[in-house]
């Protein structure tokens, strides 16, 4: 007979970043900002979750994944992970591009589309997908009607 486990317990690390700053998105340059704050600079593509209450409080932030320097396989259950811990009721996600370039690739759009499609399933709206440098410049598919 084969063990069978319960999953008691799902374990977050949790990392306080400006206490006692909030972070409010009212446009896709107030997520442009947040995001380029945490991962504008990076030199690998990070795949990166703002998780939203209903107020568009940013209540946690998740690097969903680490990619190469030109590519990020990004997975549904990674990217959903804390926006469900966390109670979400939207997440906007952003990425970077280590050349600090933010137009689309065809695979940006693909990767949207198919996570938009899971937050509909899920109850977890999309909000936006924005592609940020160091410098906050941004690409936002909410803006260009790419979502």
């Amino acid at each position: 007979m084969e063990n069978v486990y319960e999953v008691v317990r799902i374990k977050q690390e949790i990392r306080e970043v400006e206490a006692n700053e909030t972070y409010v998105v009212r446009s896709p340059e107030d997520a442009a900002k947040v995001a380029a704050g945490f991962i504008g600079d990076e030199d690998r593509e990070v795949f990166f979750v703002m998780c939203l209450n209903t107020k568009n409080q940013v209540v946690a932030v998740h690097r969903a994944h680490v990619g190469g320097l030109n590519a990020s396989l990004v997975l549904p259950r990674e990217v959903f992970k804390a926006a469900i811990l966390n109670n979400s009721a939207s997440v906007i996600f952003s990425h970077q591009h280590p050349s600090q370039d933010t137009t689309p690739s065809r695979e940006d759009f693909e990767v949207t589309r198919r996570l938009v499609e899971c937050g509909k399933i899920l109850g977890i709206e999309v909000l936006d997908h924005v592609i940020v440098n160091a410098k906050a410049g941004y690409y936002s598919m909410k803006e260009n009607n790419d979502l």
